[in-house]
């Protein structure tokens, strides 16, 4: 069976190979990866194609795998470019998959990929996020005279909030035109169902967990080794993220715990890594500083900057909680993560979060409540190590554990990729 999959960057294993620099994210998509490579299925043929450049070359390693390159400009990813379902046609052309996976919505590329195939009944969309859905919670929880505002570095780039949110906007329609053509969905929410399942009632829903990257599987987090009243956000870039209502929220929370701390990961948004970015500041990293500045939070909030697996994992485990302070999510893995090492969780209950974590196993709060969410700091840093405490991080991690189970996932994309490709026109 020949499956290609269509993927936002380059799997790490393969970008090594090739020499090629990815950024830190999608590690789902590294731990599904390293498990089919561990697998070695010689009944499986796997291609991967990437944005990174027109050539293929082939990775001869563990595992043999095409790679295909492709070129989408992710700096305007609402902008469709028809070129690429030329370049797509070529792909299919020379791979001749049995099946397509594509995995997310969020560029144009996914909808050029569906266009291109001659059929659509052997596309496989693995659903992350709905840029659709963002873009209706996209100014959760800012004020109206923020909003309004408009920076240098915004009328520069055309990159005001209300512009942004309209980009969301845009690529919520390739998203959803995408999802109309493929005739199979794979996804691992109540949240994502609904949705995918409105959008395209004909289309079979194969539901799926993600397995998480493979350094997470291993280590436990321990009240007596963390740092006390730390809390640990994976990013917090853009205003879907919610760290505006986290920053505000901490302000409080710093009344009662002074030595509390934020480390935040993932792009600086605040210029504090150069004089440059600095001056060419969006209106959400300006209203980020005043935010903390106002809340003399100075000494209090630390942006980490973007962070490896492994530099992840250690910020996971030195920090006292994680949090998801997200206005909108599908299934955060980076609350998968902290459930795996067995760390005290908070999240905003927002899309399928409920489908990750329950309200035994870590502190879920009312996205707009900021009252709520301090109560839940409070709360989990109160709890001090206690029994009460690794109770229900011994039942996140348990439930975790079979979420993320990368047997039961492997097993499971196996048999949907077997009941795609032995669909007939």
């Amino acid at each position: 069976m020949r499956v290609l999959w269509v993927c936002n960057q380059c799997i790490p294993v393969i970008a090594e190979h090739l020499n090629i620099n990815v950024p830190n994210k999608e590690g789902w998509l590294a731990g599904l990866s390293e498990k089919i490579i561990a697998e070695n299925d010689k009944n499986l043929e796997l291609g991967i194609c990437f944005n990174g450049g027109s050539g293929f070359a082939s990775y001869k390693g563990e595992y043999e795998v095409t790679a295909y390159g492709y070129d989408d400009n992710t700096a305007v990813p609402e902008e469709y470019n028809e070129a690429l379902e030329s370049r797509f046609k070529t792909i299919l052309e020379d791979f001749k998959p049995d099946v397509i996976h594509i995995f997310g919505t969020e560029y144009p590329h996914t909808l050029a990929v569906c266009k291109a195939a001659d059929d659509t009944s052997k596309i496989l969309i693995g659903i992350q996020g709905l840029c659709s859905v963002y873009a209706k919670h996209y100014f959760d929880g800012l004020p109206e005279e923020i909003i309004e505002k408009e920076t240098l570095r915004d009328r520069l780039k055309s990159d005001n909030l209300k512009e942004q949110k309209e980009k969301f906007v845009k690529r919520g329609e390739n998203e959803i035109e995408a999802i109309k053509l493929a005739q199979n969905v794979t996804g691992r929410t109540d949240w994502d169902k609904k949705y995918t399942s409105e959008y395209n009632p004909k289309a079979e829903y194969y539901f799926m967990n993600e397995t998480l990257r493979s350094n997470f599987y291993d280590g436990k987090w321990e009240y007596e080794k963390c740092e006390k009243h730390t809390l640990f956000a994976s990013q917090g870039d853009y205003p879907i993220k919610g760290l505006h209502v986290l920053l505000r929220a901490l302000t409080e929370i710093k009344k009662e715990y002074p030595d509390v701390k934020l480390y935040v990961a993932g792009n600086i948004i605040t210029g504090e890594d150069s004089l440059k970015k600095k001056i060419l500041i969006g209106t959400y990293g300006k209203y980020v500083r005043k935010l903390i500045k106002d809340g003399g939070l100075e000494e209090n909030v630390f942006f980490t900057g973007p962070l490896n697996a492994d530099k992840m994992k250690e910020r996971y485990l030195k920090s006292n909680a994680f949090i998801s302070p997200s206005m909108m999510e599908n299934s955060p893995n980076s609350l998968g993560e902290a459930m795996l090492l067995s760390m005290p969780a908070i999240s905003s209950d927002v899309g399928g979060v409920r489908n990750l974590m329950s309200d035994d196993e870590g502190f879920i709060y009312p996205s707009l409540d900021e009252k709520a969410l301090i109560e839940s700091v409070k709360k989990c840093f109160s709890m001090n190590g206690s029994d009460q405490q690794k109770e229900m991080c011994d039942k996140a991690s348990k439930k975790a554990r079979i979420t993320h189970d990368p047997d039961a996932n492997y097993k499971r994309l196996l048999e949907i990729y077997d009941e795609i490709a032995a669909k007939k026109i």
